[in-house]
């Protein structure tokens, strides 16, 4: 795709190499349709090999961060369609967080309001989630007749939060408050709303200074270790690291501890 999604706005700044991405319907909290599925779906996975994208920083327009799918848009739209296209529709969400896990440039999420449903998701498939003080957050599935396994939450949650606390969360469905999301590792960190996007776009910017190809590395062997074994996950460790160890990247940081300099990282 290009990269112009109309549904929402993006911005590449190509000094800092720092791609954001701001969900802009700040009438209806942000809520997804769609297009907005559709268009999300397609830029992280062009993202991924974009050149010059270095991180990636989402967020939403005005008071919510995004409240799930639009009440009029999708879901009632929703009751008219065949199962196949029920499907569909429930394919085209996952393969969002799918590509949003396979690209290898991180993401954080500056979760300024209200994150609900399909909107809590997208926070919880970032790496990195900074909140504004006043930012609720619920995966509300079960209050809309539905089960808590939604767009991979049911996997991404318990290794997040642990397996309690995930349990809590989707059984439950209700809003919980930005501390105490902080306080069982949901959030990194929590911050008046003010700071929140100055201070989530300079956390980007730094990652976007650091080495490319090794925080992808990173990224992936997250993903990856999280279902091997300690053998399994050694092994590909010593694999990666060996092949990083020739990357220009590795001499560059020598040189510049060397020097007593900021590394330039290619």
């Amino acid at each position: 795709m290009s990269l112009a999604p109309k549904s929402f706005l993006f911005e590449h700044d190509h000094v800092s190499g720092v791609v954001t991405i701001t969900l802009n319907r700040p009438e209806r909290l942000n809520a997804l349709t769609f297009e907005v599925y559709a268009e999300l779906r397609d830029l992280f996975g062009a993202l991924d090999i974009e050149p010059g994208v270095r991180s990636v920083l989402l967020t939403g327009a005005g008071r919510g961060f995004c409240s799930g799918g639009d009440v009029e848009d999708i879901i009632g739209k929703l009751f008219g369609r065949s199962a196949e296209q029920l499907l569909e529709f429930t394919r085209m969400t996952c393969d969002v967080v799918a590509n949003m896990r396979r690209c290898r440039r991180p993401i954080v999420a500056a979760v300024n309001g209200t994150a609900a449903g399909a909107g809590a998701v997208l926070a919880a498939a970032s790496d990195i989630r900074f909140a504004a003080e006043s930012a609720r957050i619920a995966f509300l599935f079960v209050k809309v007749g539905l089960s808590g396994a939604d767009m991979g939450i049911s996997w991404l949650l318990p290794r997040l939060v642990g397996q309690g606390n995930a349990s809590e969360l989707l059984f439950t469905g209700e809003f919980i408050t930005a501390q105490r999301a902080h306080e069982i590792g949901l959030y990194q960190r929590v911050l008046p709303q003010e700071q929140l996007l100055p201070e989530a776009r300079a956390f980007a910017e730094a990652l976007a200074r650091g080495p490319a190809e090794a925080l992808a590395v990173s990224k992936r062997a997250i993903a990856l270790e999280s279902h091997q074994t300690l053998e399994q996950a050694l092994d590909h460790e010593a694999r990666v690291q060996a092949e990083l160890m020739t990357h220009p990247d590795y001499r560059e940081a020598y040189e510049a501890f060397k020097a007593k300099r900021s590394p330039t990282f290619q």
